[in-house]
């Protein structure tokens, strides 16, 4: 099969590659890739190789069609539009074919376009355990009106947590942003109040009116916005992250409020073969309704066309220079 890998850590080093198409493990499905979307961990995992033996083939988001199924396999059947997010540990979606644990894979949208529901899968399922599972939020509105901050609201995470804790949860969302277009998106998410991440946030939320918050997302340099976060989170309120501290992090001021701090990373149900692996199945299913019936919108913001190692190149230097608003995505299939 034809597929796009990294031989080192440079954006050149992404080319085109021939190569067997991957052995099925028994809860795996064999799928036809359609479209793709590109996300900061492909950057971040390019930037990890080294000298290279073997090319990596990079990818956590896809689109596609159930063509093969593994011995236990029984949630889909051959033909079967689906999506994912895939595995950090296994080769990625940038391939003609993926083998993808039918766990962490949901049926697609039916409503809206393949290059719209690429662009989901990752953040949808970020943004959700963040929400729902981390800050223990209740998604059928019971917390109506509890305050939300999350920093860098118009990221790709930031875009879909915006949309689930507004339009699902009802919360009142307090999303920051730093440019023009940046601000006009994340209103367009859902955000009903906004700040700005550069300045200083502790002022900027408390001019709002608002002295604490109940809920914090921390989506971009924690080590830079934890000081304002452990001042801003209210007594017993909840901070979720999903940013690798550079450094330790001082969390005492925590400590008398009684209030909690979780690391969130979408791949640690896949990777570490959780109980709960399952839950991903269902959170895209969850998803892909949500869509299907307008209730949320695709954040796909840049269809670049085929993939090719120009365009996968492209999406990849556009990401590093960290300016992107929404999700970058990528056809692999015209049909």
């Amino acid at each position: 099969m034809k597929a796009f890998a990294a031989k080192g850590n440079k954006i050149s080093t992404l080319s085109a590659i021939e190569t067997e198409r991957p052995h099925l493990n028994a809860h795996d499905l064999l799928i036809n890739v359609e479209a793709v979307s590109v996300n900061p961990v492909d950057t971040k995992v390019r930037q990890s190789l080294s000298a290279l033996t073997e090319p990596v083939i990079l990818g956590y988001d896809g689109y596609g069609t159930v063509v093969e199924r593994g011995s236990k396999a029984h949630l889909f059947a051959i033909g079967d539009k689906v999506f994912w997010a895939g595995d950090v540990t296994r080769s990625g979606s940038n391939a003609e074919f993926q083998a993808v644990d039918e766990r962490i894979v949901g049926f697609a949208p039916k409503k809206i376009s393949k290059a719209k529901a690429v662009a989901m899968p990752l953040t949808s399922l970020t943004a959700y355990e963040l929400l729902f599972e981390k800050l223990a939020i209740d998604p059928t509105g019971a917390d109506k009106n509890k305050t939300l901050l999350i920093i860098n609201g118009a990221g790709g995470v930031g875009s879909v947590a915006t949309q689930l804790a507004k339009k699902i949860a009802k919360l009142h969302v307090i999303a920051s942003a730093s440019t023009p277009e940046a601000i006009v998106w994340v209103k367009k998410m859902g955000a009903d109040e906004v700040v700005n991440h550069h300045g200083s946030l502790v002022d900027d939320v408390r001019h709002l009116g608002h002295h604490h918050v109940d809920y914090i997302l921390i989506l971009n340099a924690v080590n830079q916005h934890i000081a304002a976060v452990t001042e801003l989170i209210a007594p017993q309120g909840k901070i979720a992250n999903i940013i690798e501290p550079a450094q330790a992090l001082n969390l005492d001021p925590l400590a008398h409020k009684s209030a909690s701090f979780s690391f969130e990373w979408m791949f640690t149900k896949a990777v570490s073969q959780t109980p709960d692996i399952e839950s991903q199945h269902h959170i895209l299913n969850q998803i892909a309704q949500w869509l299907d019936s307008g209730k949320i919108t695709s954040t796909m913001t840049q269809n670049l066309g085929t993939l090719t190692e120009k365009n996968l190149q492209n999406a990849h230097e556009m990401l590093e220079n960290g300016h992107t608003i929404g999700k970058i995505v990528l056809i692999t299939d015209e049909k």
